[in-house]
């Protein structure tokens, strides 16, 4: 593997960083200007083939690509376009995501619930009482939480396509055809494409939109303290990926190889990123939009509900206006019921609104659990039990320490970002230096115990401080004195978590409950068990990194022992890859939501496309199944249409 540039580029060639800050501004603010500037002028716009609903990762690689194919599709976000020139600094500058992720005018802040009981949650140290839960960041503008994220670009496991297609009975998602959708969407610019015809065992993608690039090692390895650390992580974590292999940039996550055989080591950390910016699914959508004027894009539009004619998707009804929805920290409580308009389309409405918004319009629609409908004064069109249940997440905890001395990366920056004197900003607009980063030094993908049939634990090593989500963690986040081996625990038990509505107001966020542990269906605890490995293997390697640290703050010496440091891990994991709440299984199931083709059971015209629809949780970071699962939806939608 090398580190190159290869000569296959998205539509903007290669750019500087500056380049690509005023060319994403000036794109979000054009594409939102071919039907206007904002959602209260969209009343021309009556009607569109397909309406999209949520211009994330679920819906946005698929009206690309059915807008590609000549049709009118109108693709509809709640949240603003995100044009403030300020807030492209936020969102192309990797290490800039904590701040992305909390901006007031792009967020959309879900208190959540993990337990039933009032005792366990304030046992939580981020709990918040005035809110009655614990942050839950979402973004609420083109390109979703793409814009927000820790850029990791992880493949999942192929047992994750293998269930898919066994509880759908069909073979399209099989893990070999389902490669086939990462090959069409990535741009591979860290491995040089093979020769034509030749072998290719890796099996990348060189000409899709997303582009997926590596940190340059050698940022990290200018660290003396970073390197120890690198070489204790190759030493405790598999037997895959040596030190060596780190430092001449040899480790693929995404090889194919590696991902049939669920290999276990140390991996760097495939990022969303072009030339060291940023680049989401939110790019894709803007370039297509402006060269595609069939595109539609309509933003600050919050969808109320589906407008079924019996069973039969018609269109939508939806208000106007910027920060209607409730969790968004600039709503106003009180506001007054804004006026509706409705959307009309021909062909279908696709629902990609996320694990929580997806349930909830499609509960507002008349589609769900006929009794909690009624509760809250809402006519049952189709009863489905499953709509906003058997929700899965990761669970994940930090595990943090105190350095006896800060590292020499930070030394040059001030993190103004061009407010003031910055030379790693200064280096960024040159595509150096640490900015460059996530801080996602690398990655260790192991099994939390031998019994386990897939890796399903992720120790990622990061020069920050990270425990988890509560008003201000953004501020807390880079500390150059203490690191952080942030534990992921993936391929869980637990699917008790439940969307349920509050009201039947829109605006109204649902109550979110992840049923945590033995709360939900793993009554065995085998997903706790897996997380308190996790953290003792941490612990281990931190006893080798003992010259280096003054002890461990997070869990800390209160919680020593595996009791403890389960009771810990109970009161304080988080996670935020929310997804399984409208699940996928064949219409025999009392408990399926879509089939196969994304279709909700008992409609027609009607699908859901992100990740409220996986059986169960997908991967480690949701962001590529989420893509794949789009651009296959899109060959299912556009089959039909020429069926």
């Amino acid at each position: 593997m090398t580190n190159t540039n290869n000569s296959r580029r998205s539509s903007t060639g290669k750019l500087s960083r500056r380049e690509l800050l005023k060319r994403s501004t000036a794109l979000a603010a054009g594409a939102v200007a071919l039907v206007s500037d904002s959602c209260s002028a969209h009343a021309a716009v009556r009607e569109a083939e397909y309406i999209v609903i949520g211009a994330g990762p679920g819906g946005g690689p698929l009206a690309c690509n059915l807008a590609k194919a000549g049709h009118r599709v109108v693709l509809m976000e709640a949240g603003t376009a995100g044009t403030d020139p300020d807030l492209q600094v936020e969102m192309k500058v990797p290490i800039r995501f904590p701040v992305a992720a909390s901006d007031p005018r792009i967020a959309w802040s879900f208190y959540v619930r993990h337990y039933a009981s009032d005792a366990l949650q304030k046992l939580d140290s981020k709990y918040v009482a005035a809110k009655g839960g614990i942050l839950y960041p979402r973004a609420s503008t083109i390109g979703g939480c793409g814009i927000h994220n820790f850029l990791i670009m992880m493949y999942p496991s192929n047992s994750d396509w293998e269930y898919i297609a066994s509880v759908t009975g069909d073979d399209s998602w099989a893990p070999d055809n389902m490669r086939n959708y990462f090959q069409r969407m990535e741009q591979c610019r860290y491995r040089t494409p093979p020769p034509v015809g030749a072998p290719d065992p890796a099996r990348h993608g060189f000409d899709g939109w997303q582009a997926i690039e590596m940190a340059d090692q050698r940022i990290f390895l200018a660290d003396p303290q970073l390197t120890q650390m690198v070489q204790v992580a190759a030493n405790n974590m598999g037997n895959v990926g040596s030190f060596s292999d780190y430092a001449n940039g040899r480790l693929d996550f995404n090889d194919y190889t590696n991902v049939q055989n669920d290999t276990q080591g140390i991996y760097t950390v495939p990022m969303s990123r072009l030339d060291c910016a940023r680049w989401s699914v939110r790019d894709h959508i803007l370039e297509t939009a402006a060269y595609y004027p069939n595109l539609t894009l309509m933003t600050d539009c919050l969808v109320t509900r589906v407008i079924m004619e019996g069973q039969t998707a018609a269109g939508v009804e939806y208000m106007q206006g910027p920060n209607l929805y409730r969790a968004s920290p600039m709503a106003v409580p009180n506001a007054p019921l804004p006026s509706t308009n409705v959307l009309r389309a021909s062909r279908e409405v696709i629902i990609s609104a996320g694990t929580f918004n997806s349930p909830q319009i499609l509960k507002l629609s008349g589609i769900g659990p006929a009794d909690e409908l009624e509760k809250v004064g809402i006519r049952s069109l189709i009863d489905l039990p499953g709509v906003g249940t058997g929700m899965m997440d990761r669970y994940e905890i930090g595990v943090v320490s105190q350095l006896k001395a800060p590292y020499s990366i930070f030394n040059q920056c001030s993190f103004s970002f061009g407010q003031q004197n910055d030379a790693c900003f200064g280096a960024w607009l040159q595509g150096q230096g640490v900015y460059t980063t996530n801080l996602g030094v690398v990655a260790g993908v192991i099994k939390s115990d031998a019994t386990r049939t897939d890796r399903d634990l992720v120790l990622l090593l990061m020069p920050a401080q990270f425990k988890g989500y509560y008003p201000g963690w953004q501020n807390a986040a880079v500390d150059p004195s203490v690191y952080t081996w942030l534990l992921l625990k993936g391929h869980n038990q637990n699917n008790g978590g439940t969307v349920t509505l509050q009201s039947n107001d829109p605006r109204d966020p649902p109550i979110i409950n992840f049923h945590s542990f033995t709360e939900g269906t793993d009554t065995a605890g085998r997903d706790l068990e897996g997380i308190v490995n996790g953290v003792q293997l941490a612990r281990q390697m931190n006893a080798q990194l003992s010259t280096l640290t003054t002890g461990e703050l997070v869990p800390g010496p209160k919680y020593q022992s595996l009791t403890d440091t389960g009771t810990f891990v109970q009161n304080e994991a988080f996670g935020h890859h929310a997804s399984c709440s409208n699940r996928m299984g064949k219409s025999t199931d009392p408990n399926a939501v879509v089939d196969g083709d994304f279709l909700v059971i008992g409609t027609r015209n009607l699908r859901v496309v992100d990740a409220s629809v996986f059986p169960r949780l997908s991967g480690y970071f949701p962001m590529v199944p989420i893509m794949m699962m789009s651009e296959k939806a899109s060959d299912v939608i556009l089959s039909r249409r020429r069926g």
